[in-house]
């Protein structure tokens, strides 16, 4: 795993990932990667969504236990 600043969503629901991601890539340089883990159902369509519209990089997901990481690069 790399030194990507992870943030915890697990337990929150739409729109508060989303959210929580919007604010850390705000701290972070261009190019930086942020892992977010996230168990909302609906993440899944919000967070390459969020991407895509924000111009960051969506790397990729990956299950971890009951929730799904998001590995995103800062456009």
């Amino acid at each position: 795993m790399s030194d990507a600043l992870e943030i915890d969503a697990r337990g929150l629901r739409c729109p508060l990932p989303v959210l929580r991601l919007r604010k850390a890539l705000q701290s972070l340089p261009p190019g930086a990667e942020l892992h977010l883990l996230a168990d909302d159902p609906v993440a899944v369509v919000d967070i390459p969504h969020f991407c895509t519209q924000e111009g960051h990089i969506l790397l990729g997901t990956e299950p971890v236990g009951s929730a799904q990481r998001y590995r995103v690069r800062r456009g």
